[in-house]
């Protein structure tokens, strides 16, 4: 059974797909998937095809998966193939937070979802475990813009574990780790003693925690989550040796597409997806590749994290 019924008042409010509503009903382990990465994150048709193969990864290791978004207003924790299709594809549709859920919520629009309001529709719907890329965190030069994600503040207060390739390199990685030390929130590397950077192995930053595979980090979300203390887990899984792009041949490379960022004006929202479609150019592409394949390996180990999560029995 469903060790985390859903609300009535949410209910109203949500559509699941059957194979969702069953897993969750059996107590079976489920994985959530963003959607920002399919309308804002990656190019037609390759964000469709990574889609459709991401949910195929969870599936092949175990678990079931529920990719999220909003569609006329309405919370979907598993997309049909047109839904898919429709954020991959419709131009309109909007990168929302969980600032914007009650505003797309209520005013009936379309929203992709980001890793915080992905982490929020999760949690109200009972799943516990999320796999996507990289997760948000706090911007070069927030000293003084102030632009720190809302990714943070809702690992804070949700408890949901957050399986990516660490923060995505854009970031201050180092200022990011301050503020999860600070928020209380556990981030740690699946075996490795180094945080990773996204897009490389190795960010120069030694991880606060780690674990050796994924029954040890499902016994720990068990014992945090039974101890009584909220918010979530960062797991941060270090991109395949075979994909990696180097931290020192990166680091140019987000330089040039920070200073293209800085000379149109961007602020915001608008920074992410703008910097990581700079980002596929610059590289020919191979920063794509790399992403593709980190997306991939954080659904994979996201599904073990679930299914030995659930044979903890909550």
């Amino acid at each position: 059974m469903n060790l985390h019924p859903i609300r009535p008042e949410v209910a109203a409010l949500m559509d699941l797909t059957p194979e969702v509503a069953a897993a969750l009903k059996a107590g079976k382990p489920v994985v959530a998937l963003e959607s920002t990465i399919i309308s804002h994150g990656m190019p037609y048709p390759q964000n469709v095809d990574m889609a459709r193969g991401v949910e195929q990864i969870v599936r092949d290791n175990g678990a079931t998966p529920a990719t999220i978004a909003v569609l006329g207003g309405r919370l979907k924790v598993g997309l049909t193939p047109d839904e898919l299709e429709k954020l991959a594809t419709d131009k309109s549709v909007q990168k929302i937070s969980t600032r914007d859920l009650p505003v797309t919520v209520a005013l009936g629009h379309n929203g992709a979802t980001t890793v915080a309001s992905t982490m929020r529709i999760a949690s109200l719907a009972g799943i516990r475990v999320f796999a996507t890329g990289g997760t948000g965190g706090v911007h070069r030069g927030a000293g003084q813009t102030m632009d720190i994600s809302a990714d943070l503040l809702e690992l804070a207060r949700t408890e949901v574990c957050v399986v990516s390739a660490g923060v995505k390199s854009i970031l201050d990685i180092g200022l990011t780790l301050e503020v999860l030390e600070t928020q209380g929130i556990p981030a740690i590397t699946l075996g490795s003693d180094e945080f990773p950077a996204f897009y490389s192995r190795r960010s120069g930053f030694a991880s606060p925690l780690s674990v050796a595979n994924e029954a040890e980090a499902a016994r720990v979300l068990h014992a945090k989550w039974s101890l009584g203390i909220g918010g979530g887990v960062m797991l941060a899984n270090p991109i395949p040796e075979e994909a990696e792009i180097p931290a020192e041949e990166m680091a140019g490379q987000i330089e040039q597409a920070l200073s293209d960022m800085n000379a149109l004006g961007l602020t915001g929202k608008d920074t992410t997806p703008y910097l990581l479609g700079r980002i596929v150019e610059i590289t020919g592409g191979r920063s794509l590749d790399a992403n593709i394949a980190l997306v991939r390996h954080n659904a994979a180990v996201a599904a073990r994290v679930a299914v030995e999560y659930a044979k903890l029995g909550q």
